[in-house]
This record gives C-alpha cells, structure tokens and sequence, in this order.
C-alpha cells in the first residue's frame, strides 16, 4: 500500500490535462518537431515505460471494469461531485495569482453544487453559466516568474517540469479537501486510499477513447511532451498564449527551424502508414501515455 501514497489525489490531472491537450491542440498532427531542450530525453523515455507497464497493468484494467459496471449518469455524477470537491485548490491559487474573481467565481460553483447539485454530483453551476477557471500551484509559481525548468517524465505521475511537479506536495498537501480528510481521520490500511483511488479510476475511464488517437503519433514521447508544454503555456494566460510563446514553443524561433522538412517528414510517415489496417485488440503496454493518478 505505501507504493499508493505518490499516487494519492494528485496524479491524475497530469493525464488529464494532457489528453486534453492532445484532442484540443494536436488533432491535426501526428509528428512533432526534434526538440533541443529536452536533457533528461534519456531518463524520461525510461521512465514513460515504466509508468505504461504500472497503467497496462493496473490502472487501465480498472478502468474497464469500472466502465463495465457504472452507467454514463452515474459516471458522470463521480466527476462532477470529485470536481466539486477539489475546488478548494483552484480557489488558494487564484487568490496567490492575484485573481481573486476567479477565485470567487470558483468558490460560487462548489456552493451552489454542493447545497444545490445533489452534493456536487450535479453540475448546476455549468447550467448556470458561472465559469470555472483550472488552476494549480506550478502555474502559480509560472506567474511568479520561476521559470519552466526541463521537462520530466515522473514516477506514477507522468508528464512534468521541475518547476511544476512541487504542485504535486502543495496542492495535495496544503489545498486538497480528500488528502485533509484521509491524513486526520486516521484511515486504517485500504480504507485510507479508496478516495483516492477511486479519484484515479475515473479520470482514467474518461480517456478510454483517446488511446487510439495516441497510436497514430509518429514520436509517441515528443508528442506527449510537446502538448504538455502547449496545455501548461494556456492555463498560464488564461488560454490566450502571446504569439511569441508560441513560436518558442513550436520551435519556429529556432534559426535551424525548417516547415518544409518538417512537411516532408509528415508525409513520409503517412505515406508509410496509410495503408496499414486498424488495431482491432486491446493496446499493449506502451500504447497509452502513463498510469492515471491525480495532478494539482
């Protein structure tokens, strides 16, 4: 059980978000551009293995089976009630971030769910067009101006930066109701991790239907990375990213930067590709991004 506890409430918005980022941001690409600063490419390819084999294994069976005995309704009223809930860390790094509307428009959806949505199993404030504003602290510190630090590829939580993995202990230590609750009510052995866990299962069930996609990534790894780093650089401008971010990002500031090679290689991969037949199996290990868990 204690190999749980880095898996508590906050591996799984690493997933999360990341998947997002690959439906919202990458539909269109299956090849992503050589990137140069990437020094712990090695470890971080190493470890995204380890983290599929513990998912095959594990996380994704539990997702099936999950699926197998809830229906949609129900489904859906766990994620709006573990949404609900977790609001809290939204609303402490708003306030740090200086937005304290954002943190108000956050804290009238957790009251309106939890008094007026069956105790946050019903999205009532989304019906009443109060908006919800995803924050964490490695966003804070973006807005603080520490900068990004390289990318990793952590244990059992996925993709990361250096700056952006302390959100993993802040968020889940400081801010985050469940992880309060199981560390002061002295849960004994499995009870101590069912909210947990159970947290974990249902994210992972939501991105079921994205494993396929991953499958057509020409660098499943670059791929991966590279809309991490494209999710993060929106939730830090509020989804309004400034054109030169962007550039630095897509690499097009780069004086080695090349749109016809990288054209060329796209086509290369489809050409190789298009004529290959569907998977009809189950993925194996490696064809999913990483265990689900929960981040901040």
């Amino acid at each position: 059980m204690q190999s749980f506890n880095a898996l508590r409430p906050y591996a799984a918005t690493a997933r999360a978000l990341l998947l997002a980022g690959l439906i919202a941001f990458l539909a269109g690409c299956t090849i992503a551009k050589p990137r140069t600063d990437d020094p712990y490419e090695h470890f971080n390819r190493k470890m995204e293995k380890v983290n599929d084999l513990f998912d095959y294994g594990l996380m994704r069976p539990a997702a099936i089976g999950y699926q197998k005995v809830t229906t949609p309704m129900i489904r859906n009223g766990i994620n709006n009630l573990f949404d609900t809930v977790r609001q809290p860390v939204n609303i402490a790094n708003q306030i740090l971030q200086g937005k304290p509307l954002y943190a108000v428009e956050n804290l009238g959806r957790m009251v309106i769910n939890l008094l007026l949505g069956f105790a946050g199993m019903n999205d009532l404030a989304s019906a009443l067009h109060i908006p919800k504003h995803d924050t964490d602290f490695g966003v804070t510190l973006a807005r603080w101006g520490v900068p990004e630090g390289p990318y990793l590829v952590a244990p059992f939580l996925g993709p990361t930066t250096v700056r952006d993995i302390t959100r993993f202990g802040v968020d889940g230590y400081l801010f985050d109701p469940i992880n309060y609750l199981q560390r002061n009510h002295g849960f004994k052995d499995g009870q101590y991790y069912i909210p947990s866990a159970m947290y974990m299962i249902s994210v992972r069930e939501q991105y079921l239907s994205a494993e396929g996609f991953l499958r057509t990534a020409f660098d499943r790894y670059a791929f991966i990375r590279d809309a991490y780093r494209q999710q993060r650089l929106n939730m830090i401008y509020y989804g309004h990213p400034p054109a030169e971010a962007m550039e630095q990002l897509q690499g097009m500031n780069d004086k080695n930067f090349d749109p016809d090679e990288l054209l060329q290689q796209q086509q290369q991969w489809e050409d190789q590709h298009k004529n290959k037949p569907k998977p009809t199996r189950s993925p194996p290990p490696g064809s999913v991004p990483y265990s689900t868990g929960r981040g901040g």
